[in-house]
């Protein structure tokens, strides 16, 4: 239990790239092009995906609910 606290207080110590906004947006606020730009929103979104996951997780939320509120956390944090 000690394990997940610390992780969850790291994890939100270092905040995620779309933390002030979305992924797509930040990547414009930074002039990024090109393959840099394909490379920020990956990583953006992969980060996303991990903290909508558990975010899901803390809510216990399982199947359909789990799936349709990740999907749409991962879609408000990527900008799509």
């Amino acid at each position: 239990m000690k394990a997940f606290a610390l992780v969850a207080l790291l994890s939100l110590a270092s905040a995620p790239a779309w933390a002030d906004g979305t992924c797509t947006a930040n990547a414009a606020d930074k002039h990024l092009a090109g393959a840099a730009k394909t490379s920020f929103v990956k990583k953006c979104t992969k980060d996303a995906t991990a903290v909508c996951t558990q975010t899901a997780a803390d809510k216990k939320l399982y199947g359909a609910a789990k799936t349709s509120f990740t999907k749409k956390c991962v879609a408000d944090a990527v900008g799509a």
